[in-house]
């Protein structure tokens, strides 16, 4: 038999193996730690002459969808869906997306985040931004789509501005509402900002080529915004749909934390048959991290969403 260098070094290998294989003793293989749960903390794409950078501000994991969502629904209608979207029906995780455009000229950041020392599974915003590439001091423009906690959490810090170089903008019907009930979180975390606050209408331009849209329903001066640079378009639609299922395959039903339910179930209609019909991608606050995606009508009124994936990036 000729030996060859491959053949030798077969025979070599077995030759070690041997002594386990005829003591029936198994080799020994060092263990890895248990790391638990991992996740992305920021996306990054090309957007035209924009750069678009969504930012994984945590999430909570709590009992439902119902009653939740589908609040006007009976439990075993939600139970169906969604277990039927292979997702458990006693629990959920709701997770929390801000995202970063920065037009060349501008860094503007929409929503803030969660406060941290509240909600110790979120308010990770800055954190995820250092490891994006960005300072707190780097933001330029801060748009506020509405009012809610998860959104005005951030706002401070320690009792100082989280981001202390910004101007701020968001819609004048949003900031009278909460001011005005004297909501304690509004009064803390965004009064403060009044002389450096910009009220847009429906219609208007943070910068060139950031327009805002009324999208009512969720609270009282809701908006989203289109970013468009070149041929590329996403609508940031903040809080329209807060369930990837739920709010987007039927959004006629009623959700646990809109304040005019019908409003926005119509909102809802109406943003994403406007997103469907025109195939523009979005970026939801609430949907599944990076929280980008597409949706289609689905033939009974709703729609169907699915995640982006590489088409953001040619």
């Amino acid at each position: 038999m000729t030996i060859t260098r491959r053949s030798g070094l077969l025979l070599g290998a077995g030759a070690l193996a041997a002594p386990y294989l005829l003591s029936g003793a198994k080799p020994a293989f060092a263990k890895a730690d248990m790391m638990g749960p991992s996740r992305a903390d920021h996306m990054r794409f090309p957007h035209g002459e924009f750069e678009v950078t969504t930012i994984y501000d945590g999430a909570v994991q709590l009992a439902g969808p119902h009653p939740i969502f589908g609040q006007d629904q009976e439990a075993d209608a939600v139970a169906e869906l969604v277990t039927a979207n292979n997702l458990p029906a006693d629990k959920m995780e709701i997770g929390f997306t801000t995202t970063l455009v920065n037009t060349g000229n501008e860094l503007i950041l929409f929503d803030t985040g969660n406060d941290g020392t509240k909600r110790p599974t979120a308010g990770k915003t800055r954190a995820h931004m250092a490891k994006a590439g960005y300072t707190p001091e780097d933001v330029d423009i801060v748009v506020l789509t509405h009012f809610h906690g998860d959104h005005i959490g951030g706002m401070m810090v320690e009792g100082k501005p989280a981001f202390p170089n910004a101007r701020y903008v968001t819609s004048a019907a949003e900031y009278d509402h909460w001011i005005g009930s004297e909501n304690a979180l509004a009064l803390s975390n965004v009064k403060p900002f009044a002389e450096k606050m910009t009220f847009l209408k429906d219609g208007q331009d943070v910068v060139s080529g950031v327009t805002a849209m009324a999208a009512n329903g969720h609270t009282p001066g809701h908006t989203v915004y289109h970013v468009e640079s070149g041929d590329k378009r996403v609508l940031i639609t903040a809080d329209t749909a807060n369930h990837f299922i739920a709010s987007l395959e039927r959004p006629d039903w009623h959700v646990k934390f809109d304040m005019d339910k019908e409003a926005a179930a119509a909102t809802r209609k109406k943003v994403f048959g406007m997103l469907a019909a025109e195939g523009i991608p979005f970026i939801g606050y609430h949907m599944p991290y990076p929280a980008v995606g597409y949706v289609q009508e689905n033939g009974a009124g709703g729609f169907t969403y699915s995640a982006a994936s590489y088409q953001m990036f040619l």
